[in-house]
């Protein structure tokens, strides 16, 4: 949780809301394969994350925004062969008010705290430095160019090492002791 968000794994009932989001075609350009998402492709995909939950201990997501309790996007991460995969979508509205680097900040401090993972990578479309500039504000560093979803996207890295060393810098130059909010629960 963060002063604005709070994340929490998706339910079924969560189909109409998050299809708001994965129905717009202006916020899935860059996402996938670039395409809107039917109804029942965003309903699958939510099921999807709730398996996929139950099977790795994280998954995407359902991100909150606790002001008004709407569900805006998700974050969080997919499994992969030898990894995981760090992404998020946020509704359009929800754009160019730090939202994304906050919800990454949550789902850091989560990946790297109470799941242990080693180290996440991301991939971004290169026409969308928006999202480029969040991941390097988060602390992922350019890991060179690679093709997903059928065209090119550049690939980001962070190690769980690097996070511990940029999160301990922050804290020891702001003269934060404390932690940075709660970490997602799995269920």
């Amino acid at each position: 949780m963060s002063a604005r968000l709070q994340v929490r794994p998706f339910r079924t009932e969560d189909h109409a809301a998050i299809h708001a989001v994965y129905g717009d075609p202006e916020v899935m350009r860059y996402v996938a394969y670039g395409n809107a998402a039917s109804a029942t492709e965003s309903a699958t995909m939510v099921n999807d994350y709730i398996q996929h939950q139950r099977s790795h201990g994280y998954s995407f997501w359902a991100v909150i925004e606790r002001s008004t309790g709407d569900l805006i996007g998700d974050a969080g991460f997919e499994a992969h062969e030898g990894g995981a995969e760090f992404g998020y979508t946020l509704a359009r509205r929800r754009w160019g008010h730090g939202l994304a680097t906050e919800v990454g900040h949550v789902c850091l401090a989560a990946a790297f705290g109470r799941l242990h993972l080693p180290g996440l990578t991301a991939v971004v479309d290169p026409r969308n430095p928006a999202s480029a500039r969040v991941l390097d504000k988060l602390g992922f560093r350019f890991h060179g160019e690679c093709v997903e979803y059928d065209r090119p996207h550049h690939r980001y890295l962070i190690t769980a090492d690097d996070w511990r060393r940029r999160t301990a810098s922050a804290q020891h130059l702001s003269g934060f002791s404390g932690h940075f909010g709660e970490h997602p629960r799995a269920n």
